[in-house]
């Protein structure tokens, strides 16, 4: 009796550990986002996509972010070759207020005049954004709870198709964005929150997550590959 209260124990403390990660991982994503957007130097690759796209139509940007995030549920479906409802709807969850606290934080981060910075110290503080968005990734993957459906997108391409590999699943999972921007500027002409940030997430994102997976919070495992990894 005493083993079986103590393994409740153990497996409530997980829980609530592993969404306590979960709540830290999304204020440092969407501070890490925002901080990119503003800079303009260099977003992440999807949410450069989105903000290309969101310069091009009518919806706000907030809009546009969870627009994004519904296409790409469909994706991983597609992906994992099944329906899985609670997956689905945890990853609509996560996109809800990512979006909302992305676009909260934008403002906020705006109306500092941090714009008005030297350029070298605004490229600084644009690295540090896309750090926070791969530390961010790396803490929530482990979780794994509730994801975006973008992270849920290279954690599926990563532990499914790649053995593990973050660096190249991470340049895989590109792949979409990178085409919505290529459209976009053959439609517009221009290109938005590209920049030097966005070539360090294209080449090195991946590596970041993987080092972060090894030297931050080394209590956190990563929980429930059995979805993604079975055939």
């Amino acid at each position: 009796m005493t083993i079986v209260t103590n393994n409740q124990t153990l497996v409530q403390h997980d829980w609530l550990k592993r969404w306590a990660f979960l709540g830290l991982s999304l204020l440092i994503n969407s501070v890490g986002h925002a901080l990119t957007v503003v800079m303009n130097l260099g977003s992440a690759v999807w949410t450069a996509s989105a903000v290309n796209l969101y310069h091009l139509w009518p919806l706000s940007l907030q809009a546009t972010l969870f627009t994004c995030g519904v296409v790409v549920v469909i994706m991983n479906a597609i992906l994992i070759h099944q329906i899985i409802w609670r997956r689905i709807i945890g990853n609509l969850l996560f996109t809800l207020p990512f979006s909302v606290l992305i676009q909260w934080f934008t403002g906020l981060i705006q109306r500092t005049g941090i714009t008005s910075l030297p350029l070298g110290i605004r490229i600084i503080i644009d690295v540090f954004g896309v750090l926070c968005v791969a530390l961010a990734t790396s803490i929530y993957q482990r979780a794994n709870l509730i994801l975006h459906p973008n992270d849920d997108f290279m954690q599926i391409i990563r532990f499914r198709y790649l053995k593990g590999n973050a660096t190249i699943a991470q340049m895989v999972h590109y792949i979409p964005p990178v085409i919505i921007m290529v459209i976009t500027f053959l439609i517009s002409g221009q290109l938005w929150a590209v920049n030097v940030g966005t070539a360090i997430c294209l080449f090195f994102q991946g590596t970041f997550i993987g080092y972060f997976d090894k030297h931050v919070f080394l209590n956190l495992k990563h929980y429930g590959l059995d979805t993604i990894q079975r055939d």
